[in-house]
């Protein structure tokens, strides 16, 4: 396919979503006044866990969690957009802070979950009893993940995942080009781990487009800025026609170089040769 070479890593909260899930849930749910007086209390992932079991002893289902979550706001056009890569042969993986049941829920009511290859967030699933549990993508009260900072959540350093991403790529003959999307602070640390010829999309006028911005020196991928859904998907196809074109360009260089190659092996003049110097010497053969 043509942008079979082209990786998009998206965020999910405000980046394909226009909300923060987390906070979508709770206050749809009527419980905005309990999550704001247990938050100064514990960690996020762990508040959020806390959260799901008031819900379900409350008598919240399952599926009214589900209902919620399909009607957070996405921007049609950001739909189009992943179902137009994914048609062309991108591959699309998310890096998220959510969780895996409100992540998989939205985009399966859309029609996008087969278009990612990977999902990378933190553990969401409904146990036994039918309550939805949380736990965070790494486990900070057993170790640190290791990253110093500061823009990164205990949780989960999505810098450590592009990383585990980017070595997986470079396995592949194919030479990858990456598009990073995203919109928070803990999409600054990604940021960082793109290389020249890879691509960053923040979003104009959330945090990690500040902290670009302050840093520039520190990117070394291209920066293209978004804002809305229209110009998520334009942006994102500039790239990636961007991409293509710099690809087959390259690709026709390297068959350039063959042929050139090649017409001169054939123009290549033989040695002059007489007799029996004219073929080459048999082979003595063993008995």
């Amino acid at each position: 396919m043509a942008a079979a070479g082209i990786v998009v890593i998206y965020d999910f909260d405000k980046t394909i979503i226009d909300c923060d899930s987390d906070n979508w849930v709770v206050d749809e749910l009527g419980a905005t006044e309990l999550f704001n007086q247990l938050l100064p209390t514990m960690p996020w992932n762990s508040l959020m866990d806390r959260i799901m079991k008031e819900l379900h002893s409350q008598g919240i289902r399952i599926e009214d969690i589900a209902t919620v979550l399909k009607r957070s706001p996405i921007h049609p056009r950001i739909i189009e957009a992943i179902k137009s890569a994914h048609a062309l042969g991108c591959d699309l993986k998310i890096v998220s802070d959510a969780n895996t049941f409100f992540i998989e829920t939205i985009l399966e009511h859309h029609g996008l979950k087969e278009c990612f290859s990977e999902i990378n967030t933190n553990p969401g699933f409904v146990d036994e009893q039918g309550r939805l549990r949380i736990f965070p993508h790494h486990d900070f009260t057993r170790s640190s993940h290791g990253c110093q900072h500061s823009s990164c959540p205990p949780n989960m350093c999505k810098g450590i995942v592009i990383e585990r991403i980017q070595a997986s790529l470079s396995m592949e003959d194919q030479k990858k080009t990456i598009i990073y999307l995203g919109d928070g602070l803990g999409d600054f640390c990604p940021t960082l781990k793109l290389g020249d010829g890879d691509y960053v999309m923040p979003r104009k006028g959330f945090p990690v487009w500040d902290l670009i911005c302050n840093n520039r020196k520190l990117v070394n991928a291209e920066i293209c800025e978004w804002r809305d859904g229209e110009e998520f998907e334009n942006v994102l196809f500039h790239l990636i026609s961007r991409i293509i074109s710099i690809d087959r360009n390259n690709t026709s260089a390297k068959m350039g170089q063959l042929y050139s190659v090649d017409c001169k092996l054939e123009t290549m003049p033989l040695p002059v040769a007489t007799g029996h110097e004219a073929f080459p010497l048999a082979l003595p053969v063993l008995h």
